[in-house]
């Protein structure tokens, strides 16, 4: 019996209300920017303490204004009802070329694997941060609705799948709804009711091992919050690519005082001519630091775990604990992820917003397979899939 099923009680966009998901930001401001240019944006209720009008409050303090707003947008025609649904999904290319296939749907909470020991076909994969997830819990908890999805990577029956959703939305027709990201890519959605083809795609997007690709706290959350299923993209391993996942940092001491504790820790910065870069291969990192770029090489460490001599949990263990000495959920810690490139990095540090950017390569698709595959931990903030789920597209009623 597959563990993917329809959302009893679906509400599908009818324009206006898809955003980008709540952690994909650097800076608060932007979402407090992004509401204010479209008050319908899911980001007003899923960040209820960022929306322009109640700016100041707390996040507790903010959650009824977060059920006022998303009744609002149901009752004003924001979103469209539907039952016993699963909803295709594509993101296709501003040039129509290369196109992401995914299904949102309902997942069971109770097949979350986080460990060898643990049974289930869910793998979740990467460390969290605690408080995060809370807040996931409390509003879930108060609207009684899920409205960013966790996106699942399905490893077992990927290709069969990708061809099933690829011929499934050619036969569907006109899009229920579109929406267009930041980077120009049409995000389009089409809802299948019960019949043969909801069926067939749900047992095939349960017939292998699902690996969380984004979504760790909401999926976590699902499990503290105690509900039974969650909102779920499952998406294809042809349809997803990894791109570098940055730091940006406040520091508390000088250049000159971290350029000798990098050279305690066996870390010698070497200068490089022109701003700073994303490193192509593993090993070595890049720090822009007081207007100056250096390459640095990462300790080598052997024997031990392949999660443990990963570039991000060097960077992690090493630079944030041993020679800053800060713990990783520090606020003074930005993390970055790949829609910003490096010259966004320089410019915050260049702008005083940020001490320091360090610049890591991103995970090999073979290194995450390999992590999975062992039940082990992702580093913290590892993996940045693109392209990622726009949220407030589907919102399922818990």
């Amino acid at each position: 019996m597959t563990i993917v099923h329809p959302i009893d009680r679906a509400w599908i966009t009818t324009g206006g209300t898809g955003a980008q998901n709540y952690d994909e930001f650097a800076d608060d401001a932007e979402i407090t920017a992004i509401i204010a240019d479209n008050p319908r944006s899911a980001l007003a209720v899923e960040m209820p303490h960022l929306a322009p009008e109640t700016l100041g409050r707390s996040f507790a303090e903010s959650l009824p204004a977060a059920v006022e707003r998303l009744a609002e947008a149901k009752e004003s025609g924001g979103y469209a009802p539907a039952e016993q649904v699963i909803v295709l999904y594509r993101i296709a290319d501003p040039d129509g070329g290369n196109a992401a296939y995914g299904m949102y749907c309902m997942v069971d909470t109770a097949q979350i694997s986080t460990s060898p020991e643990e049974p289930g076909l869910v793998i979740r994969n990467e460390d969290v941060f605690i408080e995060k997830v809370r807040e996931r819990v409390e509003l879930a908890t108060t609207l009684r609705h899920l409205l960013s999805p966790v996106l699942l990577l399905q490893t077992g029956t990927g290709d069969r799948l990708h061809e099933a959703l690829e011929r499934a939305v050619t036969d569907a027709g006109e899009p229920a709804a579109t929406d267009v990201d930041p980077a120009g890519r049409v995000h389009a959605i089409w809802t299948v009711p019960a019949g043969p083809v909801r069926d067939e795609l749900c047992a095939i997007a349960g017939g292998g091992e699902l690996v969380v690709a984004d979504g760790n706290h909401r999926s976590l959350a699902a499990q503290l919050g105690g509900y039974p299923r969650f909102l779920a993209v499952i998406t294809t391993p042809e349809s997803l690519v990894i791109a570098p996942y940055n730091r940006l940092i406040k520091l508390s001491i000088g250049v000159t005082e971290l350029g000798d504790r990098l050279r305690a820790a066996g870390m010698q910065p070497e200068p490089v001519a022109g701003g700073p870069a994303v490193p192509v291969a593993g090993g070595t990192i890049q720090l822009y630091v007081g207007g100056e770029t250096y390459s640095v090489k990462l300790p080598s460490e052997s024997g031990g775990e392949l999660v443990d001599t990963m570039d991000h949990a060097l960077v992690e263990r090493v630079l944030v604990h041993e020679v800053l000495g800060l713990d990783a959920g520090d606020k003074r810690i930005v993390y970055v992820g790949g829609d910003y490139p490096a010259e966004w990095l320089r410019a915050e540090v260049d702008a005083g917003r940020a001490d320091l950017a360090v610049l890591i390569a991103p995970v090999t698709v073979d290194e995450f397979v390999a992590v999975n595959l062992a039940r082990q931990k992702m580093p913290r903030k590892s993996t940045w899939f693109t392209p990622k789920a726009r949220g407030g597209l589907v919102v399922a009623e818990i």
